[in-house]
């Protein structure tokens, strides 16, 4: 943590210029969507692109035709599945996941909550897969869906271990207050970062959603970078720390030992 230190300036929501080329356009009209949004109007892609609307009614027409979006209503669009079958061919999130789900299902069958497996992307935590069932409680995340790092505990461990730069962006994005126990300020963040250093996990105490908690452990990859987290979400009063922390530890720790087996094999 120490390469962190310094990481205590003050946060500010930083204004980013419309994309120029038009393929960086197009892409930032599908960055637009989030988690959770079935689908999107025209004006409301304007905004969030910072593009004018005949340039978004334009493209939109494109990534209709090429497949990316669909139409869902009259000015309105949604991803569409050829976006799903592009991310099915990452090799890299594939063979995490193909690593993942025996630790995720032992996992699962320890905490009887939900339990995933995230990548970092950027600013946020990207969830890869998830195992629930009926005794977990019903939670925000999704498979391909992303929240942020600071209140998250896979995204804990991206940044407890991920160097400045990454927690500089992070910071430099703005620290959103997602419920009342949310972190904002650089400087109590970076010692909540110390402290999941120390402990070997990150734990979300009620600061992505109200009455939720996480505990995540590192995935290691061939040269000791993190490459992935793992961890379970479940509700406050049931979750023992203690104990799935060190249930949480051993899955990653046994994952990590796997994954230089399965890159051989894949190559």
């Amino acid at each position: 943590m120490a390469t962190i230190a310094q990481m205590s300036a003050q946060s500010g929501q930083a204004e980013e210029p419309a994309p120029k080329s038009v393929l960086a356009r197009g892409l930032s009209l599908l960055d637009a969507f989030l988690p959770g949004e079935a689908d999107l109007g025209l004006a409301e892609l304007a905004a969030r692109s910072g593009l004018p609307k005949p340039t978004v009614h334009r493209l939109l027409g494109e990534l209709v035709e090429w497949g990316a979006l669909e139409r869902s209503g009259p000015g309105h669009y949604r991803l569409a599945a050829k976006l799903f079958r592009l991310g099915q061919l990452v090799p890299r999130h594939r063979l995490l996941r193909q690593a993942a789900l025996p630790y995720l299902e032992q996992l699962h069958e320890a905490s009887h909550e939900n339990v995933h497996l995230a990548v970092p992307d950027s600013v946020y935590t990207l969830f890869v897969e998830k195992v629930t069932g009926r005794e977990s409680m019903a939670v925000r995340s999704r498979v391909g869906g992303r929240m942020p790092s600071h209140c998250t505990a896979t995204g804990k461990v991206f940044l407890a271990w991920g160097g400045r730069d990454r927690l500089r962006r992070v910071v430099d994005a703005g620290l959103s207050r997602l419920t009342p126990n949310t972190i904002v300020l650089p400087g109590l963040l970076h010692q909540d970062l110390e402290r999941t250093v120390a402990r070997g996990v990150g734990i979300n105490h009620e600061e992505a959603e109200p009455g939720v908690s996480a505990i995540a452990a590192p995935v290691l990859g061939d040269h000791g970078q993190v490459v992935a987290a793992l961890s379970v979400t479940g509700r406050s009063q049931r979750m023992d720390v203690d104990r799935l922390s060190r249930v949480v530890r051993a899955a990653a720790g046994a994952m990590s030992a796997r994954l230089p087996a399965l890159s051989r094999g894949a190559c």
